[in-house]
């Protein structure tokens, strides 16, 4: 195979120094070298656990988890999400979408329990729940192994996310992965969101359709991901080439950084390379769910159009 352009001096497969400067989802340069999965860029390598019972209102969240609003709650009944119990609330008047839904819950063997309403916006992560919650049983997390096995052995997107920690860019996140036809998402078990209400509803119950990997550390499930040919790319706005440079394309894994600090310092030194959205506007950037977009589909647009792995 050919090499893709490198970008920086020495040997192939050294390590360089750590990036410099904020270390936000942002930063790095330099492009990989591809022969096969053989020589590694030159430079350095920046290498639903449900949320748990929580107070709001003074009122104690139930066990296991709550999925919120019509359309994941439809979502989860069709995809066969065990489910504890529905939790509805109706209008004054007759709502005929809300009846259907609860019909075919009925249905499905779903116990149904009326509540006030003043309920519902206690358990309801931000006042959507179009007067249904459903009581769930704790997400389970795919292991990082069947993420991999999902990309199979040809062109595929592994979004990992350092430390995301707001619920609802998560599942944006993952909506947009699922919709690009991404093999997963791969997410630390520690101080990040998790599969929960606000997940469940901004990724528009992708979460139910995509293998989403809880890991104990991040660098090592990159550097597995890496052995098992993915390219690994931060998503920086310090990066010195933009994304139209940059090697978007074949077996990535694209890693996202936090809202605040974006990718961390040990993060990105096990990344191949970096790249930035260029911008002509004022102000600082896009939010990391944008950003992780945005990216996907430059990936999905050079898939579609077979930039693959050596273009």
């Amino acid at each position: 195979m050919a090499s893709r352009p490198n970008g920086r001096g020495g040997r192939p497969g050294s390590r360089g120094q750590a990036p410099r400067g904020k270390q936000a989802g942002r930063q790095g340069k330099g492009a990989p070298s591809r022969s096969g999965r053989g020589a590694r860029p030159q430079g350095r390598r920046q290498d639903a656990g449900r949320p748990q019972a929580q107070r709001r209102g003074g009122a104690q969240r139930p066990t296991g988890d709550v999925i919120e609003g019509r359309r994941a709650c439809a979502e989860a009944l069709e995809t066969g999400v065990p489910i504890k119990r529905a939790l509805i609330s109706p209008g004054p008047e007759a709502d005929q979408s809300l009846s259907s839904l609860v019909r075919r819950l009925d249905e499905a063997g779903v116990p149904i329990e009326r509540v006030p309403r003043a309920r519902l916006d206690s358990l309801s992560s931000h006042g959507a729940h179009q007067g249904i919650v459903l009581q769930t049983k704790p997400f389970e997390y795919a292991e990082l192994d069947e993420v991999i096995a999902n990309a199979g052995s040809g062109d595929a997107l592994v979004l990992v996310l350092d430390h995301v920690t707001d619920e609802g860019n998560f599942g944006a996140i993952v909506r947009s992965a699922e919709v690009v036809g991404a093999a997963g998402v791969v997410i630390p078990k520690a101080r990040s969101a998790r599969v929960g209400t606000a997940a469940y509803k901004t990724s528009a119950g992708a979460v139910l359709h995509l293998p989403i990997a809880q890991v104990p550390n991040l660098a090592t499930a990159l550097d597995r991901l890496r052995k098992a040919g993915f390219w690994v790319a931060a998503a920086s706005e310090h990066a010195e080439q933009d994304v139209w440079d940059a090697p978007l394309s074949g077996r990535l894994a694209l890693v996202m950084g936090s809202e605040g600090s974006g990718v961390s310092r040990l993060v990105m030194e096990h990344c191949d390379f970096s790249c930035r959205l260029p911008q002509r506007g004022s102000v600082e950037s896009l939010n990391v769910a944008q950003a992780a977009t945005v990216l996907s589909y430059e990936w999905l647009r050079r898939t579609t159009r077979g930039e693959g792995a050596d273009a």
